[in-house]
Parts: structure tokens; sequence; C-alpha cells
């Protein structure tokens, strides 16, 4: 189990929003609604992640809680001493290929807030598995299935993690489907932070569109990624849309802005849509600054609803834990809305 006890956050040292709590949260709250049906993951092996991440990240990941400990016994939550910023060796030359476990980690890691613990790789691979199995079972035919993720993955790039993050899982899944399928995929992305990760992989891609609704980067994490004239390169050119939120959002506000990106989704013509959901744009979410409120959930589930597509839901954000559960409950039977029962991995 991937569980820190500390994260460093605002410059400060405190307990971490992003716990086991929060998918057990969920989980109590769906298998308590006989409307919801789970399924089983199954074994994705890392072909998926490595379609999508380094390589080197994922060996790095794989091993580093077993190296760190050889150079520091007893550590519970490993964070990078150094950042491997290109700064230090402006006019000396590269960073050396091979380097201690403490090096490693500030070439890999991107933040502060992300700790490795001895059961992150677990989990790191576990959140894949429930992604991959959940875009399988609605490429097989289901028309929403919804992936209980932990931890979550929108902020991790190609090559690093950070922000919660350790592998993209929304990411993973709209590329398993794209890469298997020959599928155009469009992954809309509803947390309050940016997905910096989810961006930067497709970001010059013509058959994956991202569209983000999230904090104006002006004063939300992840602060460099997110602005509203970041449309996509190359290949990938329109198929960004970013729409930052202002202070306070509510409940039309957002819908506004879920309205407009539902019609730049219907004009990309996707066969398949994998929905970041983060509901930390709550009114009470710790570390947000919107207003959606409970209702608001069934009405972003619904307006998502009416673009009849395929959908795949990976879980994000969302640290209000005492009402976590039923926001996501909602927007899932909003989405749902007419389906019998819904799956769940």
């Amino acid at each position: 189990m991937h569980s820190p006890r500390a994260e460093i956050e605002s410059s400060g040292l405190q307990p971490p929003f992003e716990h086991p709590g929060r998918a057990e949260a969920i989980r109590a709250v769906l298998a308590a609604d006989d409307r919801f049906v789970f399924h089983d993951p199954g074994d994705a092996g890392v072909g998926p992640i490595t379609a999508v991440h380094d390589a080197g990240l994922v060996n790095f990941l794989g091993r580093a809680w077993s190296d760190y400990q050889q150079a520091h016994p007893g550590t519970h939550d490993v964070v990078p001493d150094v950042f491997q910023m290109s700064g230090l060796l402006d006019g000396i030359g590269n960073f050396p290929e091979h380097s201690t476990i403490d090096s490693e980690l500030g070439r890999w890691c991107f933040e502060t807030t992300t700790p490795i613990t001895e059961g992150t790789y677990g989990a790191a691979r576990g959140a894949v598995d429930i992604a991959v199995t959940a875009a399988d079972l609605v490429l097989g035919g289901e028309r929403v299935v919804y992936g209980l993720c932990r931890p979550p993955g929108h902020h991790a790039p190609q090559g690093l993690y950070g922000g919660y993050c350790f592998f993209n899982n929304a990411a993973i899944a709209a590329n398993h489907a794209a890469s298997t399928t020959g599928s155009r995929v469009t992954v809309l992305d509803v947390d309050y932070h940016h997905g910096n990760g989810t961006q930067q992989i497709f970001y010059r891609r013509g058959d994956v569109q991202y569209v983000s609704l999230h904090g104006d980067p002006e004063r939300a994490y992840p602060y460099v990624t997110g602005f509203a004239d970041e449309t996509g390169a190359g290949a990938g050119a329109g198929a960004t849309l970013n729409l930052p939120m202002p202070v306070g959002a509510d409940d039309d506000v957002f819908a506004s802005a879920l309205a407009t990106a539902c019609d730049a989704i219907s004009s990309f013509r996707s066969d398949l849509l994998v929905v970041s959901l983060g509901v930390d744009t709550f009114h009470n979410d710790p570390i947000s600054d919107l207003a959606v409120t409970a209702g608001g959930f069934d009405r972003q589930g619904d307006a998502v609803a009416q673009l009849g597509m395929p959908t795949v839901v990976v879980q994000e954000g969302g640290y209000d834990v005492a009402a976590l559960g039923d926001n996501v409950r909602r927007f899932l039977t909003g989405l749902g809305s007419g389906t019998t029962n819904h799956a769940v991995v």
C-alpha cells in the first residue's frame, strides 16, 4: 500500500492529502449502492506503461525503495534532497549516467509532495491495471466503466513523477485504446489541478485530444501549464484545449465551461472518451478554491453523458474525504443515467 506519513506542501510539512483513506471512502459508498457492480482488474504488465513512459522511469520506480533502504535503512518516506536542475551544470557538462540513489531521486521526481514508500510501486502498477482493465471493458462493449485508481496519475509526464502521481493512468488507458484499435480518443480532465502530464504526453499527437477544466495556473498547481494559449503542436496542433477557471467558480460557471469542452469533444469526433475525474473542485476541498456543490457533480456527469460516447472514468483528485465518495457517486450516476448497473474496477 502506498501510504506516506507526510508531504511538503506550501513550504510546510503536514499529513498527506493523498492517502489510502480516499480510495477506501469511495469504495465504501459505491459498494453500498447496488447499482454498482465490481470487477477484478487483470494484470496489464509493463507494456502499456512503457508505451507511454520512459523505460528508465519505470525501472527506477521498480527499485527505488529497495535501493534507498540500502543507502538509508529504516526510512519511511523517500523524497529527493537535490533536484537535477540544468543550471547546476551549465558550462560544465552533463549529469552522470550512473549515479547514487540520492542523485537519481532528483532526476526522476519534479516536486516535493510525492514521497515513495514501501508499497508505492505495487500500488502504482495496480492503478495502471485498473485503468487498462476499465478501458478493455469499454472496448468490449460496456458503455461506462469507472476505475478506482490510486495513486492518481495525470501529473506524471513521460519521464517524471510528482503531484501525487507515478504512472499516468488516464494517458495509459487512452494510449492503450488508441494504439490497439486505431481509435481516436479524447481525455477530458475535470480535476481542479491541470493535468500537465497528460498534456505533455499527447501534445504533439493528433489522434488523442486533451481537454481540461482547472484552476487558473496563474494561482493553481502545477503553475507551469494549463494556460489557454497551449493548444498543441505539430500533428497535435489544435488538439489541446485548456479552460482555466476563476476563483470561486460555481456550478453554473463550471457547467458553462464544460459545455464548451463538450462542443470541442464533439467536433474532434473521438471514438472513446477517458475522463480524468477529480472532484477537488468541490467547495469544501482543502486544496481548491472553486465552489462546485454536490449537485454540481450530478450536472457534470449528465453533461458528459449527452456526448453519447463509450467512456472510461479514472479517479484523480478529491481531498474532502467526508464528501468524496458521494461526489464520485453523483458524477457516475449522472454519467450512467439509464444504466441499471455501473461497472467499477
